[in-house]
């Protein structure tokens, strides 16, 4: 039996993707694997067959945070997956090994608007008392604010003196949220949540997992949210459009 944690466990199977080292497979539990990477089939045998089809160079992957709620570990990463990508993992794990594995990737985009870039900031969980409290506050913005189109509550939630963006798109601020959210009414370009399905936390850390609508796709939203003395103050993310269902390697679905 390992001597590793479940957060260590993950972070060296995701490093194995570029160093080819066979001994983190050993983490997966070889019965049952349940994959919603659209692009793998299910089991380890997948897992394997996705590791063979990779670019003449190799993967690239660097875990900048990692986070543990329970069963699951949630990370963050930056790696070269044809071309650059900044991406999110979830891994579900039952006596010790992963049995169910989520992911979100995107193009890195290096030219920003606030000036950030999409991965950068803390890394490590601080306030581990507070993980419940924050998990809620969390949620209260979803149910309040994106569900509920209250507004007028955002400040409920979300600092109006501190707020740091790294989706490329949006300024720093409540400012650059709002200006980005009229940029996205004039260009007609729809963005709606339509369903949460997880919601993570470490401390001060949250990640949120939702399906929706953007610029008119059906999307993934991966949300990573930073909180200090209650209120959000910083905030990640990575979107990716969902595949036809026709191309879909296993039948588990994105979420």
């Amino acid at each position: 039996m390992s001597n590793q944690n479940n957060k260590q466990k993950v972070v060296e199977l995701l490093r194995s993707i570029e160093t080819g080292d066979s001994q983190p497979v050993s983490y997966i539990n070889p019965n049952k694997y349940i994959q919603h990477n659209l692009m793998a089939r299910d089991g380890l045998e997948g897992f394997l067959e996705f590791l063979k089809y990779q670019p003449a160079g190799g993967y690239e992957t660097k875990v900048v945070r990692a986070f543990e709620d329970g069963d699951y570990v949630f990370t963050h990463s930056e790696g070269d997956f044809y071309g650059p990508k900044t991406f999110f993992d979830i891994f579900r794990f039952e006596d010790g090994l992963i049995v169910e594995h989520w992911d979100n990737m995107q193009e890195t985009v290096t030219q920003t608007k606030s000036g950030h870039s999409m991965i950068d900031g803390p890394t490590q969980a601080s306030d581990l008392d507070k993980t419940e409290a924050n998990k809620k506050l969390v949620k209260g913005l979803l149910d309040n604010v994106f569900y509920g189109h209250q507004m007028d509550k955002l400040t409920d939630y979300i600092s109006a003196e501190k707020y740091i963006q790294h989706n490329p798109g949006i300024g720093d601020g409540l400012k650059g949220f709002g200006e980005a959210m009229a940029e996205l009414a004039q260009a007609e370009m729809t963005m709606e949540f339509k369903k949460t399905h997880l919601i993570l936390g470490e401390g001060d850390f949250v990640l949120v997992q939702s399906e929706g609508i953007f610029a008119g796709k059906e999307v993934a939203f991966y949300d990573l949210m930073r909180v200090e003395n209650g209120k959000i103050t910083e905030h990640w993310d990575v979107i990716e459009p969902l595949m036809p269902k026709e191309q879909w390697k296993n039948t588990n679905g994105k979420f």
